[in-house]
């Protein structure tokens, strides 16, 4: 596991130290370790079902651990909640809105409910919405907003408060290519500041193009962790590197389907 010492000194962004989780007999996380850098574009890839939503979730203090830590900035998620909470912002899988509420409603609600000054969350959510393309929905109810406006308005109200580190759960996931390019453009605004985000998910070309360092998951363990190129070694890709790291690597489909296709 990288040390204080290989960050340069500084403190990571996120430290997970024993991070455990059980459903019933399955254990969901099993025993998770890992420490990820500040000011990085970090991706937590996986296959479905490998406790990627799961470690997010107790991460940002949604879901409480069997067993383990997590230290954001330094500071414990679960001994100082509201410290921790301040400081993060959070896109999470299965994103639920306030529907009834305007675009521009929302943001207003949970601008005051972060405790910022009224015309600051003016401000702020006029300039989100007007990058996110956003502008021209602003007065339309959040039920009647397609996906990738969802999407896109769950970020602006994570990133309202200017996080410092900021964590995504699939955050393309069913969102179009127009939608996707200007969530991708804020995104690598923001980490050019000096923030760091911390997304999960399974499509590897995705996050060979974003991320410039990723934590591979099986199973609830971390196979592999580090900078993308030394995490995708000699192979020609990150899918590559990912079946080999998962026990995935030539593994063929159908072959017990010989009926499928044929003649009826």
């Amino acid at each position: 596991m990288a040390t204080e010492a290989e960050h340069g000194g500084q403190v990571p962004a996120v430290r997970i130290q024993g991070l455990w989780k059980r459903f019933g007999e399955q254990a969901a996380v099993a025993g998770v370790d890992l420490e990820l850098p500040a000011g990085r574009f970090v991706g937590l890839v996986g296959p479905n079902g490998a406790g990627k939503t799961t470690t997010l979730s107790m991460v940002t203090g949604l879901l409480r651990p069997d067993a383990g830590t997590v230290h954001i900035g330094g500071h414990d998620v679960w001994q100082d909640p509201v410290r921790v909470k301040s400081t993060i912002g959070v896109l999470p899988e299965g994103l639920r809105l306030f529907e009834r509420l305007t675009g521009r409603e929302l943001l207003t609600y949970m601008g005051l409910l972060r405790g910022l000054p009224a015309d600051e969350v003016e401000r702020r959510s006029g300039q989100l919405l007007d990058v996110l393309d956003l502008s021209g929905s602003q007065h339309k109810l959040v039920v009647d907003y397609s996906t990738g406006m969802r999407k896109k308005i769950g970020l602006a109200v994570a990133l309202l408060h200017n996080p410092s580190v900021l964590f995504l759960d699939e955050p393309f996931e069913g969102v179009d290519p127009v939608s996707a390019q200007t969530i991708r453009g804020v995104l690598e605004r923001y980490t050019r500041s000096g923030a760091t985000v911390v997304f999960s998910s399974h499509v590897m070309e995705l996050v060979e193009s974003l991320c410039d360092w990723v934590a591979v998951m099986s199973a609830g363990r971390i196979r592999a962790h580090g900078p993308l190129a030394e995490v995708r070694g000699e192979a020609a890709s990150l899918q590559e590197a990912f079946l080999e790291l998962v026990g995935a690597h030539g593994r063929t489909a159908g072959a017990d389907l010989d009926w499928l296709g044929g003649a009826r």
